[in-house]
């Protein structure tokens, strides 16, 4: 069977022209890259080299089979400058980081979206679970959900630059499951990736263990502090503000007379911030270093929903401006256990209007 790409992308008049896509080595980029030639374009599969842990066997071995070009791309220090060294940071100063958005802001619709303009391609495209699409509301290009929503990555892509939306595809946008991602491998022989797992979230630790990654890598070691409550009372004592996030209630050390959950942290004081399960949940959070993708600028007071982590649902909200690159977001009903560092991605609909950091 011939699958194609299941997407409309009002481009140009529809003309087909040369694609760098981004191979991983996995069942979703190998997929892709089977769409794209399906669908007419000049597919060149690219896998960039961003830690000792990259692979590219896999993906050399898709290319080859498609019969479209391969090349790797030594990132490695560029990955550590703009995604390892940030994860650091963010925890050396009591923040929980999410590196793929930085990965996918200054690597993959950063650096590799200059790679694909020096390779004089029309397009850019990845495995991402998103969609682009032009609306005629809008009269632009806007990032969307993908079918499957228990797979939609758009809440890691809002960083994405809004005049690079139409040189960018995602042909896995409209598929409804992955399953029928990993059926369309095993039809079409790609045998060595169509059962491989999912990659791991941090792939620059694959065994899971960030805090080892820590230790190990930066100047992050374990430090005694005081465990106390919203009032300042001392109930116990930690081993290192990394060692906790926000939410977390077992492993505290600590016996109260009603469960105590980390509520926050004081990185001058090194102290961890206890409270109870109600003290988790905020109706308004702030958010900076915003990108707008839908409008130039918040004039008004605007009703969206917002997702605050990959994994979160979404919440309705009203969002307004609150300083430069900053904004307010007032939930309509408190949110429990948001979380510094993470993203606050903001959505009309199923349109991503912008996001930004909570702060």
């Amino acid at each position: 069977m011939v699958y194609m790409v299941q997407c409309e992308h009002r481009r140009d008049d529809m003309k087909k022209g040369r694609v760098l896509l981004g191979m991983s080595g996995g069942v979703d980029s190998s997929v892709s890259a089977l769409l794209l030639k399906n669908e007419g374009y000049e597919v060149i599969g690219v896998t960039l080299s961003l830690s000792n842990h990259t692979d590219a066997k896999d993906a050399k071995e898709v290319c080859n089979k498609l019969g479209i070009e391969h090349i790797s791309i030594d990132m490695q220090e560029s990955f550590k400058k703009y995604v390892i060294d940030n994860f650091i940071d963010c925890y050396a100063n009591a923040l929980t980081p999410n590196p793929c958005i930085e990965c996918n802001r200054r690597l993959k619709f950063g650096e590799m979206y200059k790679k694909a303009k020096e390779l004089n391609c029309d397009f850019l495209a990845t495995g991402h679970y998103a969609k682009i699409e032009y609306n005629d509301e809008y009269n632009q290009y806007v990032l969307e959900k993908c079918i499957n929503t228990n797979k939609d990555q758009s809440y890691v892509l809002y960083t994405l630059p809004q005049e690079i939306l139409a040189n960018v595809l995602f042909p896995l946008g409209n598929f409804s499951s992955k399953d029928e991602i990993r059926q369309i491998a095993k039809e079409n022989n790609l045998v060595n990736v169509a059962d491989k797992p999912d990659s791991e979230d941090i792939c620059f630790v694959p065994d899971g263990n960030y805090k080892k990654f820590l230790e190990n890598n930066s100047d992050i070691k374990p430090k005694v502090g005081n465990i106390v409550n919203s009032k300042g009372e001392v109930l116990g004592k930690h081993t290192g503000l990394y060692n906790y996030t926000i939410g977390q209630r077992k492993g505290l050390g600590i016996s109260y007379r009603v469960p105590l959950f980390v509520i926050g942290f004081n990185p001058l004081k090194n102290e961890v911030i206890v409270g109870e399960e109600s003290e988790l949940y905020q109706k308004q959070i702030n958010v900076t270093d915003v990108n707008l993708l839908l409008i130039d600028e918040i004039k008004d007071q605007i009703e969206v929903e917002v997702k605050t982590r990959y994994s979160s649902k979404v919440a309705k909200a009203v969002i307004e401006a609150n300083g430069e690159n900053q904004v307010k977001v007032t939930f309509d009903e408190p949110q429990r256990a948001i979380t510094p560092g993470q993203s606050a991605v903001f959505y009309v609909g199923d349109i991503v209007l912008g996001g930004g950091k909570i702060c």
